[in-house]
């Protein structure tokens, strides 16, 4: 007779149960076997090598020391400036008809409209078109004055010939009222001969004729001086037509402006509507708005401020580098070119004086533009084959620096003497020599 295989609770039989559990309690131990092993080959791998940052600074600190060049330096900051450049300006039209008069803001005339601009950083050769604006009222201006000009000469020449044809006419008169009186004095010779009446008749006649002459006379040279005068007034009024023509030519011509230098053209802002904003083609400026300026990069400097307790390191001649700070990787050589004498109050203190110094820039580069902010790094000693320590390695004993080196198996402590150093490091002048290890 046979029975059923017994079964647990889910209807499986207990063998089937503890053999899964058995292979489950040795799968759990092969894995804890197998991170036991990664922690100890990390562990022993952390022991065998030291990390980088440890390694470096044990080698820097407990390395022989080797004689190399030192430099000490100090730090200024100021802002870029050309020491040639030209801002162009939108001109002053005077002598009316500027398209508006002279009562526009500013006092120098009416605003006048971009019709032509260079590109901003458009390098530019001299006599090269900058800025033209619109001349078309200066153009309407120039012509009219020079058909008011035209028609003056022509007046002058016609009035000329008039006055030509009248002094000859007077001359003429006058001979003849000359002639005249020489004939009646002939005949008022022959009055003896001739009855009273004709002969008073005769007198009369001769008096007649010589007032005639006398007013003749005189009338004449007053004609001429009437003619030169009327003549003069013609003169004035196309010498002013010439002036004012000319003048308007050259206000158009002014209206184009040619760059004197050769440069980098530089945008400059202006207040529009909306804000503040570069000059475009088409705007509208008043007389003596900026629009532009043309930089020459090869002539640059830096005006720097020099804290009044770092005055007595720098001179006149010292040799700097020049760093923008917004391009950080272009260095240029320069020199300092003047050290103003007096000082001026502070930025943050009025007892903190400031002095100004001008940086005179060597280099050149297409990136060295105006009102850039720098970092002028200064010379201030250059020792060549010096022993460099850390301070910190240095210790003070009754007024005298010593330093601990490495000597043999044990260590020894010197006397030393330094000489120049900045925050970090120091020459050491004597006491130490090549191959020394300076211990902490």
């Amino acid at each position: 007779m046979s029975f059923p295989a017994a079964t647990d609770g889910d209807g499986r039989s207990p063998g089937s149960s503890r053999s899964r559990r058995a292979r489950r309690g040795a799968i759990a131990v092969c894995l804890a076997g197998a991170a036991i092993a990664v922690v100890w080959r990390v562990a022993a791998a952390g022991d065998a090598a030291p990390s980088p940052t440890v390694a470096q600074s044990t080698n820097r600190r407990d390395s022989p020391l080797a004689p190399h060049e030192f430099v000490r330096t100090l730090r200024v900051t100021g802002l870029t400036e050309a020491t040639r450049s030209y801002v162009v300006t939108v001109p002053f039209q005077t002598g009316g008809g500027g398209g508006g008069g002279g009562g526009g803001r500013g006092g120098g005339g009416a605003a006048l409209v971009i019709t032509r601009l260079v590109r901003p950083g458009t390098h530019v050769a001299r006599g090269e078109v900058l800025v033209e604006f619109d001349r078309q009222n200066q153009d309407k201006l120039a012509f009219e004055k020079a058909a008011e000009y035209r028609d003056l000469v022509e007046q002058i020449a016609k009035k000329r010939a008039e006055h030509e044809a009248a002094r000859v006419k007077d001359e003429s008169e006058r001979e003849q009222a000359a002639n005249k009186v020489a004939h009646l004095e002939l005949e008022v010779l022959k009055n003896e001969m001739l009855a009273a009446i004709k002969a008073e008749k005769n007198n009369q006649d001769l008096d007649e004729a010589r007032q005639r002459l006398a007013a003749l006379r005189g009338s004449f040279d007053l004609k001429r001086q009437a003619a030169r005068a009327e003549l003069r007034v013609l003169e004035i009024k196309r010498d002013r037509a010439h002036a004012a023509m000319e003048h308007a030519a050259a206000n158009a011509t002014a209206l184009t402006i040619r760059s004197p230098i050769e440069g980098l053209v530089v945008p400059r802002t202006t207040w529009k509507g909306s804000g503040p904003g570069d000059v475009q083609e088409g705007d509208q400026l008043w007389p003596g708005a900026p629009v532009l300026e043309v930089v020459n990069q090869a002539s640059m400097q830096v005006r720097a401020r020099v804290n009044q307790a770092d005055m007595q390191h720098l001179r006149s001649g010292q040799p700097v580098t020049v760093r923008l700070d917004a391009y950080p990787d272009l260095a240029l050589p320069g020199h300092i070119a003047q050290i103003a004498p007096i000082a001026l109050p502070g930025a943050f203190s009025g007892r903190v004086r400031t002095f100004t110094a001008v940086v005179a820039i060597a280099g050149t580069s297409d990136r060295l533009l105006p009102d850039l902010t720098a970092a002028v790094d200064v010379e201030i000693d250059r020792v060549r084959d010096a022993l460099v320590v850390r301070r910190d390695l240095v210790s003070v004993e009754n007024g005298r620096p010593r330093v601990r080196v490495r000597d043999g198996n044990g260590t020894a402590v010197r006397d030393v003497t330094l000489g120049p150093g900045d925050d970090v490091d120091v020459v050491v002048t004597s006491g130490l020599r090549g191959g020394d290890v300076v211990l902490p």
